[in-house]
C-alpha cells in the first residue's frame, strides 16, 4: 500500500460510524460503553456483552475505542488495528489501558493544533506533544511511557505505509532522574502497624511489608496460591513482567494472614474479595493505607502504598542479604535495578563511613583539623 492509498483508506474508515471489536458492528451508546445497537436480535447483543465482560482486554479496547469517537476524535481504524495486534501478541490489560490514553491525549493534541487526519503527523509533532506534556507538569517517566507508545504507534503505521517513514529519523530521548526509593522509617513502621486494628488491613500491610509484592500481585492472590506450611506464596505471573517467582512471609505476616483465613468466606478464590467476590480494587487498598498513614501521624512524609515495597528490600539489605538473593523475590529482571536499594540504606556502607571518619578526625591521615567547640 503507497501513501496516497493509505490517505485514501483512512477517509474511507473514518467515513463509517460504527466500529467492531467482535466481529458485529455496533455503535457505542452514550450511557454505556458497551451497550450494542437496539435494533440487533437480543441473543447477538446478549453474545457481544457477555463476550465483553468475560474478556477485559477487549472491554478495554472498546472502552478507548468509544472514548476517541464521543469526542469526534480521528484516526479510530488505526487506533483499533494497532490496539487489536496487541490483543493478539497477549498483552496484559494496564499495558492496552496506558495506550488509550496515550492516543486519546496524542490525538486531541492533533486535532488542537489543526490536524484532521493521523497520516499528517510528523516528527515536528511529536516534539511538540513532548514539549506539551512537559508544560503541563508530567513527570519525566510518564512522558517517556508516552513516548514510547506513540513510536511504537508510528512504526506500526509506518509499516502500513500510512504515514512517511521519516518520522523515526531520531527518536526523543527523556532524562529521568535517579531518584532514590522512599522507603519509611523503622520507627515510623512501628507507628503505622500499631493503629491497624482491623485484621483484614493488619494482613494486607503485613504482606506487602514482609513479602515484597507488588500490590497488583498481592490482590490477585488466590486461596490456592498460598502455603502455610512453608510460609510461601506463589506468584505465576508477575504483574509487571509476566515471570513467575515465589515470596516468603515472616512469622508476623502468618499470624495475621491466619487471623484473616480464620475470619474471611471460605467460599471466595481470592484472598482479598470485594462485594462481588472480585479481587479488591487498588483504590480501595490505597484508601486503606493512606487511612493508616494520616492516624500515625505520617501524612506529611510521603510515604506511598509502594514504599512498603521499598522498606522490604532496604531492610533486607540491611540485614546483610546479598543482591543475587534480593532479586528474585522482587521478581527485577535486571540486577541493576536491584542494586538501586543499596543506594538507599546499607548499613555495611555507613559503619565503614564512620570508622573512617572517626580516623581522620583523630589525625590518623592527615593531622587533626575538627572543629573545636569550646571556641564556638
Amino acid at each position: 500500500m503507497n501513501l496516497e492509498h493509505g490517505l485514501q483508506e483512512n477517509n474511507r474508515l473514518e467515513a463509517r460510524s460504527t466500529f467492531s471489536i467482535t466481529g458485529e458492528q455496533y455503535r457505542p451508546s452514550g450511557d454505556s460503553t458497551h451497550q450494542i445497537e437496539s435494533s440487533e436480535p437480543k441473543y447477538i447483543r446478549s453474545l457481544i456483552e457477555r463476550l465483553l465482560e468475560h474478556d477485559p482486554r477487549r472491554k478495554i479496547i472498546e472502552k478507548g475505542l468509544y472514548r476517541l469517537y464521543s469526542d469526534g476524535l480521528f484516526g479510530r481504524e488505526h487506533v483499533k488495528l494497532f490496539l487489536m495486534e496487541l490483543y493478539r501478541k497477549n498483552c496484559r490489560p494496564n499495558t492496552l489501558r496506558g495506550y488509550n490514553t496515550t492516543f486519546y491525549a496524542f490525538i486531541r493534541f492533533l486535532q488542537e493544533t489543526g490536524h484532521t487526519r493521523i497520516e499528517t503527523v510528523t516528527w515536528e509533532d511529536l516534539c511538540a506533544y513532548t514539549e506539551h506534556e512537559h508544560d503541563r507538569g508530567k513527570k519525566p517517566r510518564s512522558v517517556r511511557t508516552r513516548l514510547n507508545n506513540l513510536w511504537a504507534f508510528m512504526r506500526f503505521l509506518v509499516d502500513r505505509s500510512v504515514i512517511k517513514p521519516d518520522i523515526l529519523k531520531r527518536r526523543i530521548r527523556i532524562k529521568i532522574p535517579e531518584s532514590l526509593p522512599r522507603a519509611i522509617d523503622p520507627e515510623d513502621i512501628k507507628k503505622l502497624l500499631s493503629i491497624i486494628k482491623k485484621t483484614r488491613d493488619q494482613a494486607i500491610i503485613l504482606l506487602l511489608l514482609r513479602t515484597g509484592m507488588r500490590i497488583g500481585e498481592l490482590l490477585s492472590t488466590r486461596i490456592s496460591d498460598i502455603n502455610l506450611k512453608e510460609k510461601r506464596i506463589d506468584i505465576y505471573e508477575a504483574q509487571k513482567n509476566r515471570v513467575g517467582r515465589v515470596v516468603y512471609f515472616s512469622e508476623d505476616a502468618e499470624q495475621a494472614l491466619k487471623k484473616w483465613l480464620g475470619e474471611r468466606d471460605p467460599d471466595k478464590e481470592y484472598l482479598f474479595y470485594g462485594k462481588s467476590g472480585n479481587p479488591l480494587s487498588y483504590e480501595t487498598v490505597r484508601q486503606i493505607y493512606m487511612t493508616c498513614i494520616e492516624k500515625a501521624g505520617l501524612a506529611d512524609n510521603e510515604y506511598t502504598l509502594h514504599s512498603l515495597r521499598h522498606t522490604f528490600a532496604s531492610e533486607l539489605l540491611n540485614a546483610g542479604m546479598r543482591l543475587e538473593c534480593l532479586q528474585p523475590l522482587l521478581g527485577h529482571k535486571s540486577i541493576e535495578v536491584t542494586r538501586i536499594y543499596a543506594r538507599l540504606t546499607d548499613n555495611t556502607r555507613r559503619e565503614e563511613y564512620f570508622k573512617a571518619m572517626s580516623m581522620i578526625e583523630k589525625g590518623g591521615v592527615n593531622g587533626t583539623y575538627r572543629l573545636d567547640s569550646k571556641l564556638s
